[in-house]
């Protein structure tokens, strides 16, 4: 599966952390969204900006999309390799999409 027919909420998850745009970062969330960061759980897109600064953008995270396949209904996995000031190496990424917003992203162990 190429990147090309990933939702645009992941694309933009992408390239929204790799343009470092918190706020455009934030608002790719559902109102009820939930970030788990290998098993640490950020409820709502408020908490997942304080995770945005902590984790991501704030770490100058960048991504590259190695990989990715349709896990269901609006589901998907996506690899991304990672690189910045924080956790540097290759992790799949469990994201559910709703109404164009990411209702769900679970970053998983390798």
């Amino acid at each position: 599966m190429t990147e090309n027919n990933l939702p645009e909420a992941i694309k933009n998850f992408v390239s929204y952390t790799n343009s470092a745009d918190s706020e455009k970062f934030v608002s790719l969330f559902t109102p009820n969204a939930v970030l788990n960061d290998w098993g640490t759980e950020y409820h709502t897109p408020k908490e997942i900006a304080k995770w945005n600064q902590t984790d991501n953008i704030g770490k100058n995270s960048q991504f590259e999309i190695v990989d990715s396949k349709e896990d269901g209904t609006n589901q998907w996995i996506v690899t991304l390799k990672v690189s910045g000031n924080g956790f540097n190496g290759v992790s799949p990424f469990k994201m559910i999409v709703k109404d164009n917003k990411l209702e769900s992203v679970q970053i998983l162990p390798d």
